[in-house]
């Protein structure tokens, strides 16, 4: 019987399962290099901790590890239903929520290890985490897309951790009770990028699909959106990386100047706030503000006898 230590935690709603102790066992080198070996070496385990029946699709995985850089306090790989991601932006402030808890960090600023680079964060006493994000940028400006349904849409491809296609003109209410229509269209983007060969840099899958429109309210936040992640699972927060996607774009034309804050309302009501730092005349880095509540603490159990130990066959 094998045992994975867990806290679970949630940021805006969205869940992130830090794992704290487990049989996996990762080389030195990079945070990539670790990645690589986590995928090659240790998928089944990805699936025993954030899929069925331990899991579910919306989950993420957080697996710390040793830093990798001297001033660092951790490292983290990421992974959800699918496989793992370069960053997490809800899922590392959960991190900090679950070490936090732990007693293992304490307000002030700290650094996080992460496979697409080092992130700094700063914790207040209240919880709040305002995390600085990976470099971000606008790869390709209001992209023509044809969708299999023969209608056209536009979008932004960007990165902020991960790659986005960030559209405006879907002509859809940003409700949960229009779930089944975002997700159906999100779908299809996702499919004409792939048929279309849009990529983030020239190899990489832009994988995750980001739906903008109006905040319920101007009171509350300046836009909403609903983020289909590559797993098929929507995005309960704001999304840490689609966020910083979209500073990227607003950056790049202007529409936000350096250190103004944009608040991004999620599709279940929660908020982050954001801003950016420009680094050259193409990238920014921006800085998300959020909070997330600890709501679990255990052991997962991991019974050799169990025909569904690992997960379901894929």
């Amino acid at each position: 019987m094998e045992r994975i230590r867990v806290i679970d935690t949630h940021t805006g709603g969205e869940p992130t399962r830090v794992v704290i102790s487990s049989p996996i066992e990762l080389p030195g080198g990079s945070m990539s290099d670790r990645r690589e070996h986590f995928d090659a070496e240790y998928d089944h385990y990805r699936r025993a901790m954030v899929c069925e029946p331990r899991g579910n699709d919306v989950m993420v995985g957080a697996l710390m590890t040793p830093p990798v850089a001297p001033d660092s306090i951790a490292g983290v790989i990421f992974f959800n239903n699918v496989g793992t991601l370069g960053m997490c932006g809800h899922g590392l402030i959960g991190v900090v929520a679950a070490l936090r808890f732990l007693e293992s960090v304490g307000q002030g600023t700290h650094r996080i290890d992460t496979p697409v680079g080092t992130v700094q964060f700063t914790l207040a006493v209240d919880g709040i985490v305002s995390l600085q994000n990976v470099p971000s940028y606008l790869a390709q400006d209001n992209v023509v897309l044809q969708l299999p349904s023969g209608r056209q849409v536009h979008g932004d491809v960007a990165w902020g951790g991960n790659w986005f296609f960030i559209c405006h003109d879907h002509g859809l209410t940003i409700e949960l009770s229009n779930l089944q229509q975002l997700t159906m269209l999100s779908r299809e983007i996702r499919a004409a990028l792939r048929q279309q060969n849009i990529t983030g840099d020239g190899t990489h899958e832009v994988d995750h699909i980001e739906l903008v429109g109006p905040a319920s309210s101007p009171c509350l936040a300046d836009a909403k959106n609903f983020v289909l992640c590559p797993g098929e699972a929507y995005d309960r927060s704001p999304c840490g990386t689609g966020t910083s996607a979209k500073l990227a774009c607003l950056a790049a034309r202007g529409e936000l100047a350096e250190g103004v804050v944009f608040r991004q309302e999620s599709i279940v009501g929660s908020v982050f706030s954001a801003s950016y730092r420009r680094l050259n005349a193409d990238c920014i880095e921006p800085t998300i503000e959020g909070i997330a509540y600890v709501t679990g603490e255990g052991e997962l159990l991991l019974d050799p006898l169990d025909p569904f130990c690992m997960g379901f066959p894929s």
